[in-house]
């Protein structure tokens, strides 16, 4: 519009400046016109482009780590503690699903422009090819600490503060029974992926829309014949959007499972917090437990707020496979997180220094702080900007309870091979 009004301008200056000066041509002897004079102006400011900080900055540790267990890289949960097996080899083969992820195209090109320009695909490899011989040769959590500190830059997360603090959450595969039919007790289903889904116009229908307040109406909507399993509760059904995947037990006695197929256009919205914002449960102290138990003893009050988290998601059936992550590989228990892929560096091996609840006896848990090496595998709707990490505790009910209090705030870092 400005453009068109600048031409406009001009072209009427110029016909009203024409008629004039044929008049003047036809006067002699006139006196020259002065010249205007521009007054100095003072130059335009050159435009510059904010400075990008980058997600992850190299850092120095040094060798003279007094007390080893409270030191970064000790995991001792690889060879075992407190009377337990060890998961070496779940951890190794969490390494061998990143090295497949980053033998594909897709990391070829996540990598092009990755923000920080020495972490490559090629280092992260190599890093992990040299870290998989390194836990396959050590025979203690010493010995691998010490190895991977000679070895290793540890390259850490800014955080959400820019001084590295990092929010952690976990999350899990729950276990659920359904039905491949709707019957007076299963009537709450989830969908599948719509096959025109990507035509879909921008805004997309909200949940609300999509399967109506009380998560009933979608043979109303654009969803009526997408219908994949059906379950005897709500929130069970809402439970599987949160997480993303689930193990099932079939109404027939069989099992399958289902993974995350695809979602609408909407931002993460914490229910939980919702109910604290109404005064319904205490914010301090709020856990996925509580709120559960929450809707539990008032099941009515899910038709006022499930719907306020706008996202949907579609499922697709994966025929009893695992939980699988962002870069199309399983992820592994306790060995995979969930980070932001347009900041952290999708497969590579990872850090993380946390407190996580674990087993105590006598059904409780206690929280202990921990080093893990993960490998980073996922990401999630919540999980945005480089001071968020999602935890993969794993599948069924304890792995539920564990994730469900998993929270603080913690440290990341990235191990690449120095150069």
């Amino acid at each position: 519009m400005r453009k068109t009004l600048a031409l406009l301008s001009l072209s009427l200056g110029i016909a009203l400046v024409n008629p004039l000066w044929s008049a003047v041509a036809q006067v002699p002897n006139l006196l020259p016109l002065p010249i205007p004079t521009t007054p100095d102006l003072l130059p335009l400011p050159v435009p510059t482009t904010p400075e990008v900080t980058p997600p992850l900055k190299p850092i120095t540790i040094g060798s003279d780590c007094t007390v080893r267990q409270t030191c970064l890289g000790w995991d001792d949960q690889i060879w075992g503690q407190r009377g337990k097996t060890g998961d070496r080899k779940a951890l190794l083969a969490s390494i061998d699903n990143s090295l497949v992820y980053l033998a594909k195209s897709d990391a070829i090109a996540a990598y092009q422009n990755y923000p920080v320009r020495e972490i490559t695909l090629d280092r992260v490899q190599r890093s992990l090819l040299r870290f998989r011989q390194l836990v396959v040769s050590s025979k203690s959590a010493a010995q691998l600490q010490a190895s991977v500190r000679r070895e290793f830059v540890l390259y850490q997360s800014v955080g959400n503060d820019g001084k590295g603090t990092v929010k952690f959450t976990a999350y899990y595969e729950p276990v659920y029974t359904a039905s491949r039919v709707r019957t007076a007790i299963y009537k709450y289903p989830i969908y599948r992926l719509p096959p025109d889904f990507s035509q879909w116009t921008k805004p997309h229908p909200k949940r609300i829309d999509l399967e109506g307040k009380d998560g009933l109406q979608g043979n109303k909507s654009k969803l009526r014949g997408l219908e994949l399993l059906w379950f005897r509760d709500r929130l069970d059904a809402y439970m599987v959007h949160i997480q993303g995947s689930a193990q099932i037990k079939l109404t027939n006695g069989k099992k399958t499972s289902i993974g995350y197929a695809g979602g609408t256009d909407y931002p993460w919205t914490s229910i939980g917090k919702e109910l604290a914002k109404d005064g319904k449960l205490p914010l301090n102290g709020l856990t996925m437990p509580r709120m559960i138990a929450y809707f539990r003893q008032k099941p009515q009050e899910l038709s006022n707020y499930l719907p306020r988290w706008e996202r949907f998601v579609f499922f697709q059936e994966t025929g009893g496979t695992g939980a699988t992550g962002s870069i199309h590989v399983p992820v592994t228990a306790e060995r995979s997180i969930a980070t932001d892929k347009s900041l952290m560096p999708p497969g590579a091996l990872a850090l993380i220094y946390n407190s996580f609840p674990y087993p105590a006896g006598r059904g409780k848990l206690e929280n202990r702080t921990v080093s893990r090496f993960v490998l980073d595998q996922d990401t999630g709707s919540a999980i945005k900007g480089p001071g968020r990490v999602d935890y993969f505790m794993g599948s069924g009910k304890l792995a539920g309870d564990r994730a469900g209090i998993t929270g603080g705030n913690g440290s990341l870092y990235y191990l690449l091979l120095k150069e």
